[in-house]
């Protein structure tokens, strides 16, 4: 099995695939689901299978860009890679530096494993959920995240998409009352959940699977959740849809989130 550092190592190679192409003029396709494609998403992806198929030839990888693996095949997999090669594309062509590059273990339809990599300010997050334990890489060193402080003001900090907010956060901010909304891009909003700089991370627009496994994963290695709008956790790899439900990412489980979707 690769340890954790190893991993991320993968995707900092990654990452420089991406800087490669995100330091000059690149062209952008349009998938048949209308989300955009560069090749930096393609380097990224060469260079993580190429790495882990290495590593871990034994363990099969579903990303995002090949994932057209039949169910048939895929519900036998009891522990796998899901991987978002260039998760934030949209912030990517932005060039705003909010992409990350996402890199999970899955073990019976749970995220075990975790790496969310900042290719730009070289920020990383990683967990391994099993052992309850999570890190974060900065310029300054490495720091074990530890579980969120739960904040005494009423003033909720809720994290959002910066480019899919859609009608229905509009709604939840609106019950929740006053608040501080965070805006960023890619799978960053669970990480700043997991560190404490936000307390709820409400999602009901669509995902897919490989958006949100490595940061579910940093996320309830410190105790958080990520549950669906039935308060059931997110799991993974159990239909033939790797879309993911609406789904409420939090670390203080004394709130009836719910409650807040009316």
């Amino acid at each position: 099995m690769v340890d954790l550092k190893t991993l991320v190592e993968v995707a900092k190679a990654a990452g420089k695939e991406i800087l490669s192409v995100y330091q000059r003029e690149f062209s952008v396709q349009q998938k048949a689901d209308q989300s955009p494609l560069t090749e930096a998403d393609l380097a990224a992806h060469r260079s993580i299978v190429a790495s882990l198929n290495q590593l871990t030839p034994d363990i099969p990888i579903l990303s995002e860009e090949s994932s057209a693996i039949p169910y048939t095949e895929r519900q036998h997999w009891t522990r796998y890679w899901l991987v978002d090669p260039l998760d934030g594309t949209k912030e990517f062509i932005q060039r705003n530096g909010e992409f990350t590059v996402n890199i999970a273990l899955i073990e019976q339809n749970k995220p075990r494993l975790g790496v969310v990599y900042v290719p730009v300010s070289g920020v990383c997050y990683f967990a391994d959920v099993a052992q309850q334990s999570a890190w974060k890489i900065t310029p300054d060193g490495v720091t074990q995240i530890m579980r969120p402080s739960i904040p005494a003001q009423k003033n909720l900090r809720v994290a959002a998409s910066r480019s899919h907010a859609g009608d229905g956060l509009a709604e939840v901010l609106e019950r929740i009352g006053k608040h501080h909304l965070v805006s960023i891009g890619s799978s960053l909003k669970f990480c700043l959940v997991a560190e404490g700089t936000a307390d709820f991370y409400p999602r009901l627009g669509p995902t897919s699977e490989w958006d949100t496994a490595a940061a579910q994963a940093v996320l309830e290695a410190v105790g958080g959740q990520v549950v669906d709008l039935d308060l059931q956790p997110l799991t993974y790899n159990k239909a033939s849809s790797l879309l993911n439900p609406h789904f409420l990412a939090f670390a203080d489980k004394n709130i009836t989130w719910r409650d807040y979707l009316g």
